[in-house]
């Protein structure tokens, strides 16, 4: 008998008695979502009150934002017609960093709006100098853009594999409704696909930051 035949002989052994191999999930990114149905009877006084602000100061920021419009004023949720949702935020901002593991810190809100009419978006970013970045979304209509999460490791853009599959490269979509709350890392960065409908897409993006 020589060395091939031995090797053959193994190529061909019975593997019933060989456990399978343990997977692990490393490195993963948690977001938050909540739907928030007890505000439905807000969001028509708080999309009036948006469409007043854009009114009376009708030049976007700019920032990341195109096609559309955004709030100069920063800090949105403390406006009182916006009262009964600025607690709502801060509530799912102290659950978001008690799972992260962090000594909860003092933080303050940041808060603006983001309008896009038809064509509209938001390129590619991220919220630096934040601690926790989110979405609260007003009016979604058909034909939104959705938001889009970049993976964000950087070596997978090289990986053999792409979808849903170990290991693969994927971006997420998130399609977003009227009365959502969304919490992501800051550091996750995202873009807003061009809006296509006439009926302007709006939310209320804030973040977290240290006070």
């Amino acid at each position: 008998m020589n060395s091939n035949d031995a090797v053959t002989r193994g190529a061909h052994a019975p593997t019933a008695d060989l456990p399978p191999a343990q997977s692990f999930e490393l490195f993963p990114t948690r977001i938050w979502q909540v739907p928030l149905p007890r505000l439905a009877s807000r969001l028509p006084a708080w999309i009036a009150a948006i469409e007043a602000m854009r009114a009376a100061a009708p030049t976007p920021a700019g920032r990341t934002n195109r096609g559309g419009w955004n709030s100069v004023d920063q800090a949105v949720l403390q406006q009182p017609a916006f009262a009964e949702l600025q607690p709502l935020v801060r509530r799912y901002c102290l659950q978001a960093f008690r799972e992260m593991g962090v000594n909860v810190p003092a933080f303050e809100l940041q808060s603006w709006v983001n309008i896009h009419d038809r064509g509209g978006f938001n390129f590619q970013h991220m919220h630096e100098g934040a601690l926790l970045s989110g979405t609260f979304y007003l009016q979604v209509p058909e034909g939104s853009g959705a938001l889009v999460f970049k993976d964000p490791r950087p070596g997978v853009l090289n990986a053999y594999a792409r979808g849903a599959g170990a290991n693969a490269y994927k971006d997420i979509q998130l399609r977003p409704s009227p009365g959502l709350l969304v919490l992501f890392p800051h550091w996750l960065e995202h873009f807003v696909e061009p809006h296509a409908n006439d009926t302007p897409r709006i939310c209320i993006p804030f973040n977290a930051l240290p006070r």
